[in-house]
């Protein structure tokens, strides 16, 4: 049988406690083994594992208190220690028929090969003996990810034939029957599960959410309603009959039951009435709510994070923090309390100490992906992009069901033009998820990145067989643009910005539509009208500004950008699009004044601070430019158009071309096709006298940019390399494009010298 890696990569073996029982082993093992069964019994995980290490500590050879000790752990929820602790007893007794059963449990959470494994145990133990409902329940599992649909309907018949009121069996039964399209065969199986267990709550509820699933209301409320007569206390039926309630339009009486749920039930439903109150618009209410449910219970760590995220939610980030102090006050090693703190931290700019946080809640907890997650934020927040995607492939291979990791890894695959590994990726979401829109959609992206149209076409067509969302209508719509069928292209962006009028995407592909069609002037009227209908919208704002920017109406694109910033005074990127007109009409003066406005009020901004560099240049102000780019440098250490431009000047400005090097090679690193930093690089080797190694880099300069200063630079480097028959004719290339530049007389000068 396989070994295999059920979560974690970290195998934690039995802690063996020595005992000072008196008799023989075998009777310290056996008041180890009733102990630790009460405890089991009890869901007191930690001492009950640790009866049963004392127990398997007095007799060593014995498998019974290896297996007591897996089922310990698999209650814990740590399903690596219990795999590798059933495996124990295997070792110790290889024909211990629950420990088989276990570990193939277990196995079938595994990929397809492991799953294939898996079923064959499951198989054997079936076919040696006695099968229970459980090996057939869990053998049909496996059959169902396989996709063996038929075999595990029979498997499953075969298992209410032995046990006709087993619900579990009952259960799958009805889920087998669904993946088999056959719903009303769903129905009868969980029709039947509720004759067989007249007085018990639980079948009916399954009934009711099946109905809720095949949206049957009437069906479904009747079923919660008998649930109800069994047990009007139920917690769960109450909750059922709220959020249908809520589905349904009847937001008071779902009120009513979720406030009953408030006070009388347990933790797990306490905060649905909070929620709910958010989901409504009344966030102060929600908030009050929380802290209600806080005060009365301090020591229920979920329901504070909750209200920590509602302070955050209603811009009370003093009062988040408050509470995340106290509890960290009380408890320096509140995993949850650090978590928070640590994204709060990153929220402010303060990326080391969130680091030092987050860094601390993964020591504490290396497989908890929230926390692998927010740090990957962190080195996303820093321009460390390469940190960034390996920590979101970290965080997925500790969870692979994190559906939302998987789409955003895929998306900024597809940002770094990695459209075939972006694929790769969402071909491996596991099974359950892959027909949800959101995988659907992001497989799209990835295939239209990746050029594949025609499979693309297929992907859309079976996405809007299920639902006509924004962004599968956006999809559709630059699919057609992009076959040349402008008129459908515009009514399906048409289509998708009724829904949300300001998505950017679906309002460049319209103006794209109306270009195509020779309809320029219509194009920037249609961003006008819709523009016109979210005046609140900073993107939207900023999109017309860039739409009449290019149409060269620089005032009303001025005009727009202010009612960006206007509608969101953090909106920073439209204060960067004023500041490119000014540059683009030489007003140095006032986008420096827009850019010291702009770090005044956020010093960490590195764009602002980067560009403020590239202003002083053009203002001949060199010195100031060299230290905004070291104040860049301090904020985004990452950023390679910050180090390229900090190399520059520190080699050219402060005349230090030795300690500028190591700069420009890290630029030229993370970004090896930009011309902008070989050339950079090359210089800077030229001015340290490497010139074989500057003229690797100068050539790649020249043969993938136009800059006629990288080619005068190149002629330079030919010169002192002694081929002056190609540093001539760079020298003419380069003075065809200009040959005013203060490189040409240095690259002259350099031949005539050789």
């Amino acid at each position: 049988m396989k070994r295999i890696r059920i979560k974690t990569c970290v195998v934690l073996l039995l802690v063996a406690v020595l005992s000072g029982c008196a008799g023989s082993p075998e009777a310290r093992r056996d008041k180890f083994l009733a102990r630790g069964k009460v405890f089991l019994e009890k869901k007191d995980y930690a001492r009950a594992l640790l009866e049963f290490s004392n127990a398997a500590r007095a007799t060593p050879r014995d498998a019974e208190p290896y297996y007591y000790a897996g089922m310990a752990s698999l209650g814990s929820g740590d399903l690596q220690r219990a795999y590798n602790t059933f495996l124990k007893a295997l070792e110790l007794n290889p024909k211990h028929i629950n420990a088989r059963l276990r570990v193939a449990q277990l196995m079938t959470t595994g990929g397809q090969e492991i799953v294939r494994d898996a079923e064959k145990e499951l198989t054997e133990l079936v076919q040696a003996g006695q099968p229970t409902p459980e090996m057939l329940n869990s053998l049909a599992v496996a059959e169902l990810k396989l996709g063996k649909t038929d075999d595990a309907i029979q498997t499953l018949e075969d298992a209410l034939t032995k046990t006709p009121g087993s619900l579990m069996s009952s259960l799958l039964l009805a889920r087998a029957k669904l993946a088999a399209k056959d719903a009303s065969g769903a129905e009868e199986v969980l029709r039947k599960a509720t004759e067989a267990s007249p007085k018990d709550v639980l079948p009916q509820l399954l009934l009711a959410r099946f109905y809720v699933a095949m949206k049957k209301d009437a069906e479904a409320e009747q079923a919660i309603q008998r649930a109800l007569q069994l047990d009007p206390k139920s917690t769960a039926a109450l909750r059922d009959l709220a959020f249908l309630q809520n589905r349904t339009g009847r937001t008071k009486e779902a009120e009513d039951n979720l406030k009953k749920l408030s006070v009388a039930s347990e933790s797990s439903s306490k905060p649905l009435y909070a929620l709910f109150l958010y989901s409504q618009g009344r966030r102060d209410e929600a908030v009050r709510e929380l802290e209600r449910l806080v005060k009365e219970d301090p020591q229920d760590r979920i329901l504070r994070s909750k209200l920590v995220i509602a302070y955050q939610a209603v811009n009370r980030p003093a009062d988040a923090r408050r509470v995340v102090d106290q509890a960290l006050k009380k408890n320096s090693k509140d995993l949850e309390a650090r978590l928070q703190r640590g994204q709060m931290l990153a929220v402010e700019g303060k990326y080391v100490e969130a680091e030092a946080d987050l860094n601390a809640v993964i020591g504490q907890k290396p497989d908890l992906a929230a926390g692998r997650y927010a740090i990957a934020k962190v080195h996303q927040a820093q321009g460390r992009e390469l940190q960034y995607r390996q920590d979101l492939f970290k965080t997925l291979e500790l969870d692979p069901m994190l559906v939302k990791i998987r789409v955003e890894l895929a998306g900024e695959l597809i940002v770094n033009k990695l459209p075939k590994e972006a694929l790769d990726l969402m071909n491996k979401t596991p099974d359950a998820q892959k027909n949800s829109l959101v995988v659907l959609a992001q497989r799209n992206w990835a295939l239209w990145a990746s050029g594949s149209f025609q499979e693309m076409r297929q992907g859309i067509d079976r996405g809007l067989s299920q639902a006509r969302t924004v962004e599968l209508l956006i999809q559709d719509g630059l699919w057609k643009l992009n076959a040349g069928n402008a008129n459908a292209a515009r009514a399906s962006l048409e289509e998708a910005l009724k829904t949300n009028p300001g998505d950017i995407r679906a309002l460049t592909g319209l103006k794209d539509a109306y270009l195509m069609l020779k309809q320029a002037p219509m194009a920037v009227q249609k961003v006008k009208e819709y523009a016109s209908q979210q005046p609140k919208s900073a993107p939207v704002q900023e999109f017309l500004g860039f739409v009449l920017w290019g149409s060269g109406d620089k005032t009303g694109a001025r005009a727009a950008f202010t009612a960006a910033k206007a509608a969101d005074p953090k909106y920073r990127s439209a204060e960067l699009a004023a500041v490119q007109i000014d540059a683009q009409e030489a007003k140095w003066d006032d986008a420096a004044a827009k850019l010291n406005a702009m770090l005044t009020a956020e010093p960490s901004n590195a764009t602002a601070r980067l560009w403020l560099g590239n202003i002083e240049v053009a203002r001949g102000n060199r010195g100031a430019a060299l230290e905004n780019f070291r104040k860049a440098l301090e904020t985004s250490p990452e950023n390679p158009q910050v180090l390229n431009n900090f190399a520059y000047l520190l080699a050219e400005q402060a005349n230090k071309p030795a300690e500028a090097q190591k700069y420009a090679e890290q630029a030229v690193a993370k970004s090896p096709d930009n011309p902008e930093f070989a050339d950079t690089l090359g210089w800077i080797l030229y001015r340290n006298g490497f010139y074989s190694l500057a003229l690797n880099h100068l050539e790649r300069a020249v043969s993938k940019g136009k800059n006629p200063v990288a080619k005068y630079h190149l002629a330079m480097a030919y010169a002192k390399t002694g081929d002056m028959q190609r540093g001539r004719l760079a020298l003419e290339q380069a003075r065809k494009q200009n040959a005013r530049l203060p490189e040409a007389a240095m690259a002259a000068e350099a031949l005539a010298a050789h």
